[in-house]
């Protein structure tokens, strides 16, 4: 390396390029998180944001197939706190029969949809100005789930207009909208447990309150 980039890692606290850090680090006879700890801390996450998988600017920024390979992963758990959960049924092929599969099979599949009679969701149609209504997103998200063949618990709510929350198992996605912006444009958080009292599980702790709350349907 040239004389001057390493001065510039000694006395500037530059740090090197992940190769050159491991090639001096075997010279000096050291580990590379003795020499640069910082960056070690940084490549792995430590803090309250280590549950942070990714942050996307839209929802609809997301992977075309994420939504299907959590429906299809998950085990254990589908919880859709979406206020419709409309998209599921135009991204997800077969969305219908594989959650009736997995239902079938015992995992814990529930829809907490807005209250389609609810203020708050009128008010929210005018704010969104979209012939496609919420109501009637949500009346289609109903026939989808009818067509699942499995008794799938659905409630209503009108508490989670401004942010819905998916749970696949121990990964989470947390949309918040933005703005008169439709459910695609919200910012969307992927968040994976990593332990307990993180923040995966504020959310799952969230989506049970308004469960518990809910109107049955």
């Amino acid at each position: 390396m040239d004389a001057k980039t390493v001065e510039r890692w000694v006395h500037k606290g530059r740090v090197p390029h992940p190769r050159h850090r491991v090639a001096a680090a075997a010279v000096l006879g050291e580990a590379v998180d003795v020499l640069w700890p910082e960056a070690v801390r940084r490549a792995v996450k430590t803090g309250a944001d280590r549950e942070i998988v990714a942050l996307f600017p839209r929802r609809a920024d997301l992977p075309r197939t994420f939504f299907r390979d959590m429906i299809v992963g998950a085990r254990e758990r589908l919880w859709f706190g979406g206020y419709t959960s409309y998209f599921v049924w135009l991204e997800v092929p077969g969305a219908a029969a594989t959650l009736g599969t997995k239902a079938s099979d015992g995992t814990d599949v529930r829809f907490l949809l807005g209250d389609p009679e609810s203020q708050v969701t009128t008010q929210r149609d005018r704010i969104e100005a979209t012939p496609l209504t919420l109501s009637t997103r949500i009346e289609l998200t109903r026939a989808e789930i009818a067509k699942s063949g499995a008794p799938i618990p659905m409630r209503y709510s009108d508490r989670h207009i401004g942010m819905s929350v998916w749970i696949f198992d121990d990964d989470a996605v947390v949309a918040t909208h933005i703005g008169a912006g439709l459910g695609q444009e919200s910012v969307t958080l992927h968040l994976r447990r990593r332990g307990p009292g993180g923040a995966f599980d504020r959310y799952v702790e969230h989506f049970e309150s308004l469960w518990e709350s809910s109107r049955e349907q």
